[in-house]
């Protein structure tokens, strides 16, 4: 993950799940009951809490049910979850305005009138708010978008003209009159409201619609230049995901995404003729980009298929080989299903053995005519090893007369998201050559190895530990294989590379194995909370490290005789697709950091604009 990929994921922390429309309904009720009890002053605490609910609250209400029943009828999607959490975060707008323009109006010379301006102000300010969420989301033309988003605003206003008699002069029946115009029952802040105001309001209302139109093409340009995409469609997506946990940014992802040939390898492992013991499978894909979007959830989905203790270590793959869908991830698990039915399985192995070239460290055993190796460039820092340097890797481990090479990135140690270069293992780089040039030593070495019996124990502990704290729902697993008395452990973590220094504390607390690797997943799971979250961040390594140590004692344990077979299945697949993983994370990281600014700058325009609107009409 570059710093550029590493901002855009640092995204992840607004990641929330959208409340139930009831209670965003029942919060909206109590704050503007709250609201009525500071604003208003009549003689009982109920009634100014009843009038706050009525003049607040009903506006906020009506928004939650209707909008998204009229935004639906005219072919939009948003849902009322949304709807109602939209209007509530609107209506708290609104209550921030009010409380503020009070606290003003009796510090300062200001009239109560500056009330009621701010007041006006906030209901246009919620529906420029309220048109632009609708338009992102449900991709609505502007004079669409503005009838469902208007809603807030025109129920605030009706209320407002009924109960300020400014609908009088409108109303020539005395019945309608008795109904609609109540101007007794309004507390005597409203009183101020003339029917200048409600012209003034539309007039703001029809300024900030355009402010926002304005807003979105200029955000829009750099998107269409270089990805031809337009940002509402990730908006829209974003906003779905985060809100709701839905697949539409999977279908943004889509529209960029570029077709790619993916090795598939699965190494099986299993008592002689019988039941299956372990099952490592790797596809050439990176688990993310996030939370379960894409293939953030392909170890889990791995392990789900396996008949014996699942290991999905990570690839050599980096975010442009990001799977652009969850359904993509039923292809890798095709052809990983396809491979193990074409397994041969034998009982000679090789003893671990493990090769150092420059900075990269790579542990690896035969298995019949294949083998498994596992790099790390530990205790450096490293991240994601580029999809080419893994290719040319297990190519050249193949040289030695391998058939099979199932060739893992530890994914061990990394500094987290500081400084531009964060450890990616990129083609021409210094470590390429490394862990290629180690890759084919190791592979000349294994070949040429003597083979014994393979022994294999393994253990497994889902822990207590959740994502929040860097874990994800596999958990902890654990494999020994034992050849001629020599032991090798295998760790792997369901988790997203790990703190520096604690893969060697964890190693020199293992006993009985003469070498050990330990390995992540990189699952995505656990970056629905932060960009970064490595394991051993949020959680006490000392417990980690007794866990491990106790895992592989329980992996010794179960040692006995197994067989292991090994092959490899290509897989068609969507991916990201080369270099676009990084142009999406500059151009969103741009347009945030421009959007910012425009907003600003607009904000601050509009309000200028209102201020101007409210002098030259006296208001």
């Amino acid at each position: 993950m570059t710093a550029t990929q590493g901002n855009l994921a640092g995204l992840s922390r607004f990641i929330f799940r959208a409340p139930r429309w009831y209670t965003s309904v029942a919060f909206a009720l109590v704050f503007a009951a709250v609201t009525g009890i500071a604003a208003f002053d009549s003689r009982f605490v109920l009634e100014d809490a009843w009038q706050g609910v009525f003049f607040v609250g009903i506006p906020t209400v009506v928004a939650s049910v209707g909008t998204s029943y009229v935004d639906n009828k005219l072919g939009g999607q948003l849902t009322p979850n949304r709807a109602s959490l939209l209007a509530l975060f609107c209506e708290l707008i609104v209550i921030v305005f009010l409380v503020g323009a009070g606290a003003i109006s009796v510090l300062t010379v200001f009239a109560q009138e500056f009330v009621l301006d701010a007041l006006l102000v906030s209901l246009a300010g919620i529906f420029a708010l309220r048109l632009l969420v609708v338009m992102a989301v449900s991709r609505h033309s502007l004079p669409v978008a503005a009838i469902p988003a208007g809603i807030q605003t025109a129920a605030a206003g009706v209320l407002l003209s009924i109960y300020t008699g400014t609908t009088v002069a409108l109303l020539d029946n005395p019945t309608l009159r008795t109904w609609l115009s109540r101007p007794e029952k309004a507390p005597p802040e409203l009183q101020f409201v003339q029917p200048i105001d409600f012209g003034l309001l539309a007039l703001m209302c029809v300024l900030y619609a355009g402010a926002v139109w304005l807003f979105l093409v200029l955000l829009d340009r750099p998107w269409r230049s270089s990805l031809g995409v337009s940002v509402l469609d990730f908006i829209q997506g974003f906003i779905g995901h985060i809100a709701e946990g839905t697949r539409e940014l999977e279908n943004f992802f889509e529209e960029l995404g570029e077709d790619a040939l993916v090795p598939v390898t699965v190494l099986s492992v299993r008592r002689p003729g019988g039941e299956e013991k372990a099952r490592f499978v790797l596809p050439m894909i990176h688990p993310g980009p996030m939370g379960e979007i894409g293939g953030g959830n392909l170890p889990e989905r791995v392990a789900q298929e396996a008949d014996g203790l699942a290991f999905p270590p990570h690839a050599t793959a980096g975010h442009d080989f990001n799977l652009v869908t969850e359904r993509e991830v039923d292809t890798i698990l095709s052809a990983a299903q396809t491979a193990y039915q074409r397994l041969d399985y034998t009982e000679q192995a090789t003893p671990g053995r493990r090769v150092q070239e420059g900075d990269a460290s790579l542990l690896g055993q035969g298995i019949g005519d294949d083998a498994l190796m596992i790099s790390t460039f530990a205790p450096g820092f490293a991240d994601d090893v580029a999809y080419a340097v893994g290719l040319s890797a297990a190519s050249e481990a193949r040289a030695g007369s391998l058939d099979d090479v199932l060739l893992v990135d530890a994914h061990n140690s990394n500094n987290g998201l500081e400084g531009d270069d964060l450890g990616h293992v990129v083609p021409g780089s210094q470590r390429s050559f490394d862990m290629i040039d180690g890759a084919g030593e190791l592979g000349e070495a294994l070949a040429a190895d003597q083979q014994g019996k393979l022994h294999c124990g393994v253990a497994w502990d889902e822990t207590d530990w959740v994502p929040q704290e860097g874990i994800g729902p596999l958990g902890i697993r654990v494999a020994v294989f034992a050849v001629d008395g020599v032991r090798t452990a295998y760790v792997l973590i369901d988790g997203n590379n790990m703190e520096p220094g604690l893969r060697d504390e964890i190693i020199a607390a293992l006993d009985g194995v003469d070498d050990a690797e330990v390995m992540t997943t990189d699952t995505h799971i656990v970056n629905t909370v932060e960009a970064e979250n490595q394991v051993g961040q949020a959680l006490p390594s000392e417990e980690l490290i007794a866990l491990i140590a106790d895992l592989t004692e329980r992996a010794i344990d179960d040692l006995e005789p197994v067989e292991a077979g090994m092959a490899s299945e290509k897989a068609n697949v969507t991916v990201f697709g080369n270099d676009r993983t990084e142009t999406l994370a500059s151009t969103a990281n741009a347009v945030v950091s421009l959007g910012g600014a425009l907003a600003v700058t607009f904000l601050l325009t509009i309000l200028t604009v209102s201020v101007g609107i409210f002098l030259v009409t006296g208001a």
